[in-house]
């Protein structure tokens, strides 16, 4: 899923339950891996060096790429809040916050795992792909944009709870 998807996704998990942020950022952290699990299309990563036989070997190269993708992941990053404050925009700020943090930090995770490659992002690494969806629709625009979409509304039809 996109980042925006988890921004949402996590914000809106969180806020079932606004006295309790830490717990809402603990249930929109491992609702990250729950909607990771629906075959969903991404978007191309330039400066990704993909393992076909070993993934815990991916990696992002650093360089003139990277900054082409980090500008898209930002992108990506700033969709997802301002739907949130759209969508939500009765929630309290911290509440959204945090679940946007909890709902995202598990690709930052990633990324750190790819430059450090130690415990215990390895094991989180490891989870994240095992659990992640095999079946991909990078390839089908229409589809990947749908299933996104359809991931956002079904959970923003918690805003009424």
């Amino acid at each position: 899923m996109t980042l925006a998807t988890h921004a949402v996704v996590g914000a809106a998990i969180a806020r079932l339950i606004p006295k309790h942020p830490i717990a809402g950022f603990f249930f929109a952290f491992i609702s990250h891996f729950l909607i990771d699990a629906i075959p969903h299309g991404h978007y191309r990563l330039f400066s990704t060096k993909r393992d076909s036989e070993n993934p815990l070997n991916d990696d992002m190269v650093l360089g003139k790429n990277f900054i082409l993708d980090l500008l898209n992941i930002g992108l990506d990053l700033l969709i997802g809040i301002g739907l949130t404050f759209a969508i939500f925009n009765q929630s309290s700020y911290l509440t959204l916050c945090l679940g946007i943090i909890g709902g995202v930090l598990p690709d930052a995770l990633q990324f750190a795992y790819w430059k450090i490659r130690k415990e215990p992002l390895t094991s989180l690494q490891k989870f994240h792909h095992n659990i992640h969806a095999k079946k991909k629709f990078n390839d089908n625009l229409p589809i990947a944009f749908l299933i996104e979409a359809t991931a956002i509304l079904a959970i923003t039809l918690l805003r009424n709870f």
